[in-house]
């Protein structure tokens, strides 16, 4: 039987490094298919996704937002918070600062 705990914490370094793949590459499609393959992981072997690599996926798309890359960047400083826009779907993310 497998030991669970090495078995999560495979399934963590994976997800990282396919959130570095996904944020260097430059074709579309391919970073999309390493966006839904770290969200699989984590649900199959219930391992929560990292708060940061949380907060830059997309919630309309799925795709890990780059700043600059695929995803346009505001401060919104009279309700205090940043405001990350998906250029692929135009799906709005908000987070408090």
């Amino acid at each position: 039987m497998k030991n669970s705990s090495i078995v999560k914490d495979i399934a963590k370094e994976r997800i990282v490094s396919l959130a570095s793949l996904a944020e260097k590459e430059n074709d579309e499609k391919l970073a999309l298919r390493y966006s839904r393959l770290m969200k699989r992981i984590s649900l199959h072997y219930k391992v929560p996704l990292p708060k940061e690599i949380k907060k830059r996926i997309c919630r309309g798309c799925g795709m890990l937002m780059s700043p600059g890359k695929n995803c346009v960047v505001r401060l919104v400083s009279s309700k205090r918070y940043v405001l990350y826009t998906c250029t692929r779907c135009k799906k709005e993310n908000r987070l408090p600062y």
